[in-house]
């Protein structure tokens, strides 16, 4: 498994199945590129798929607080595109490829997103207020340096379902150490540093695009996914029944023939 500096961090990947296809995908927060694993044996006979961890995630260098953390994001995965593949993402990874789907579109053959959380999309509207409360106790608990509560609260809205208590003690761990990096993507995600939204960025990104959600989600994902998929000018929205936001990781096969029906579409 490489490890090398990509973009000026040091960046550890993996390469997942034998199709003729190239594909780069790109997981969420608090995860790493073995996110993919399900999803990739289900594509084995159609993609060659990349996947690398993000800054401070896996086996990646740890997450310096420099510069923003979205960009640097999107400028490592940007490292792996020479030549025409297809792109996908989930959660944050999904804002991520987004913004590099926008900024390099020839070199985007189909792009996918699993419940992007590009929460400004949804700016305005009441799960937008709903989020902001639900998010509370968790910004209260960063507030307070209590990082594990702070761990507790988000893998309890944005985790596979797993009570935290039966997570195990070696994930807990794990994901209290990294909950920091829930915050360094804030920005992007609530503000749009990254300018996703701006006028006229979504409606050029003419590739077909798919977005999914789980029915289980949290209520934000919901508008956040129909404000970017009514922009887009090929655009598909797919639901996955029962399933919650760590689909990839839940639902691999479902995820990943829906992806495929996106690779038909390319």
């Amino acid at each position: 498994m490489p490890l090398e500096v990509r973009a000026g961090h040091l960046t550890h990947w993996q390469v997942l199945g034998r199709g003729v296809r190239p594909a780069l995908a790109i997981h969420c927060s608090l995860a790493s590129s073995r996110a993919w694993d399900g999803v990739a044996g289900h594509l084995a006979d159609r993609l060659t798929l990349t996947a690398f961890d993000l800054p401070g995630h896996g086996r990646s260098a740890d997450w310096d607080g420099q510069g923003d953390y979205l960009t640097r994001s999107v400028q490592i995965a940007a490292s792996f595109m020479d030549r025409s593949l297809d792109l996908i993402g989930h959660s944050f990874g999904a804002v991520a490829a987004l913004r590099l789907a926008i900024a390099a579109p020839e070199a985007v053959r189909t792009l996918t997103l699993v419940e992007p959380v590009l929460f400004a999309a949804a700016r305005g509207t009441a799960p937008w207020d709903g989020h902001l409360a639900e998010m509370a106790p968790f910004d209260a608990a960063m507030r307070a340096g209590d990082h594990t509560e702070a761990a507790r609260l988000f893998t309890a809205l944005w985790g596979t379902g797993v009570d935290w208590q039966d997570m195990g003690e070696a994930s807990r761990r794990d994901v209290t150490s990294r909950i920091s990096l829930v915050e360094a993507g804030g920005a992007s995600l609530f503000d749009d540093a990254g300018g996703i939204l701006r006028p006229g960025a979504l409606e050029c990104l003419e590739i077909p695009v798919l977005l999914i959600r789980g029915d289980r989600s949290p209520a934000i994902v919901e508008p956040v996914v129909e404000a970017i998929a009514a922009r887009l000018p090929d655009v598909g929205v797919a639901i996955v029944p029962g399933a919650g936001h760590m689909l990839p990781i839940t639902h691999p096969a479902e995820t990943a023939g829906l992806i495929g029906v996106n690779l038909d579409r390319g």
